[in-house]
């Protein structure tokens, strides 16, 4: 089986047969399956009235576990967002009645960011809608493949960490 990154690959190989192409077959593919994997969590998630975004900060805070809070540093490193972004998602998820900031009970200058009923009812919601789009992407590899695939990519995350 045959894709766009073959033809690619095969192009540069005519015009570079000096450079190794290995990189270029797999990232070129990763690259491809991330536009692709974007473009449905988008859908998905607009089908359940959120931005992607949205979701990243309500995710964050829905895997926290009751009571579902964390303080905005926390979200920051949940996010990989800077403070003015996340002050900026905080307060227009306040907005929208997702979340509501309550004083932190262990330090009196500091504020949680609590997820409301309604943003956890969103959440699970855009989640389900989410989990069902990318079983659809997997749906043609054997589980075996889905794990192998899985363990191959967090070798090459781990450096990131």
């Amino acid at each position: 089986m045959r894709d766009e990154v073959d033809e690619l690959v095969e192009a540069w190989a005519r015009e570079r047969s000096d450079l190794d192409l290995g990189p270029v077959e797999v990232f070129s593919r990763i690259s491809r399956l991330a536009r692709y994997l974007d473009l449905a969590r988008r859908a998905a998630f607009s089908a359940q009235g959120v931005e992607s975004w949205e979701f990243d900060v309500l995710a964050a805070l829905r895997r926290a576990g009751t009571p579902y809070e964390l303080s905005p540093g926390r979200l920051l490193r949940e996010t990989l967002v800077t403070s003015g972004t996340m002050t900026n998602r905080v307060d227009r998820l306040v907005t929208r009645g997702f979340v509501e900031r309550l004083p932190d009970p262990a330090d009196r200058r500091g504020v949680k960011v609590r997820l409301t009923p309604e943003g956890k009812a969103t959440v699970d919601r855009a989640f389900t809608a989410l989990i069902e789009a990318e079983r659809g992407f997997l749906a043609d590899l054997p589980t075996h493949d889905r794990e192998r695939l899985g363990d191959l990519l967090r070798t090459l995350l781990t450096p990131f960490r």
